[in-house]
């Protein structure tokens, strides 16, 4: 079992290899600095004033120089070595517009959005379409993206104007949507539950905001999901609305005119 050291074992593949390698990092961390302290308080006790003597003298003492010099660069060796395989490992993608994984593992391409200041997600093979902006949605965390445990998600994330931050805590995963260029990353949630997300990058006034939520369902129950937003319209072809909640009374932010249709009341998703 690794210790947590305080953060998200991760709810995600991905995101259970970048925790391991942070306890990993972190027991290394523990271990030198607590060697470095015994080594500290010996010298000190062992070595204490004793007299007004002159201690012996000596310049160098080749075998401990060679300890202390060899022994650093192994172990920032072997965290480098882990840490371009954890990258490697998250970063990986399937083929852009795989409908399988080499494992034969179904996979969901979901675009999403980042705007000021809320958050589009498209199912692009699903043909459901969902938005909106500050803290309306479920439970006021802003619109919420439903995906299928046990299954690849490839995220296409865009910037409508700003660079906005794409982070999930239980994901241990953040991810930069800059204007004009596109970032794709493949998330594999491997249990159900609701994730809250946030935008991390100071992108205008009501940045603090800009939050969403992931929900992760079974297939099954995400196929029931997805028939039932197409039923309520909320598909690609028309404009969605934001989500059901309106946002606080204070911020007098209304949905993006490039981003959601204009209505006289806040329609529900």
């Amino acid at each position: 079992m690794y210790p947590t050291y305080g953060a998200s074992r991760g709810v995600t593949t991905q995101g259970q290899d970048t925790f391991k390698l942070y306890s990993g990092m972190m027991t290394t961390g523990v271990i030198v600095g607590g060697l470095v302290g015994v080594l500290i308080l010996w010298t000190i006790i062992r070595y204490r004033r004793r007299s007004d003597e002159m201690p012996k003298q000596f310049h160098e003492n080749i075998p401990i120089e060679i300890l202390y010099t060899g022994i650093p660069v192994i172990i920032v060796a072997f965290l480098f070595l882990f840490t371009v395989i954890t990258e490697n490992k998250v970063d990986a993608t399937v083929p852009a517009n795989a409908r399988v994984t080499s494992t034969g593992t179904p996979v969901l391409d979901v675009k999403v959005t980042a705007f000021q200041w809320g958050w589009r997600f498209d199912y692009l093979r699903n043909n459901v379409s969902i938005s909106g902006d500050v803290t309306n949605g479920p439970d006021h965390h802003g619109p919420q993206m439903v995906v299928p445990v046990g299954q690849t998600v490839q995220v296409t994330l865009v910037s409508n104007d700003v660079i906005h931050g794409f982070y999930v805590r239980d994901f241990n995963f953040s991810r930069y949507a800059l204007p004009g260029v596109v970032n794709t990353f493949d998330l594999d949630v491997v249990h159900t539950g609701t994730f809250p997300g946030q935008c991390t990058q100071i992108c205008g006034l009501y940045h603090t905001e800009m939050l969403f939520s992931v929900r992760a369902v079974t297939p099954a129950a995400f196929q029931s999901w997805a028939a039932g937003e197409r039923a309520s319209g909320h598909t690609l072809q028309r404009q969605p609305e934001p989500a059901a909640n309106t946002p606080p009374a204070d911020t007098n932010v209304t949905p993006s005119s490039a981003l959601a249709a204009p209505s006289s009341k806040k329609g529900s998703l």
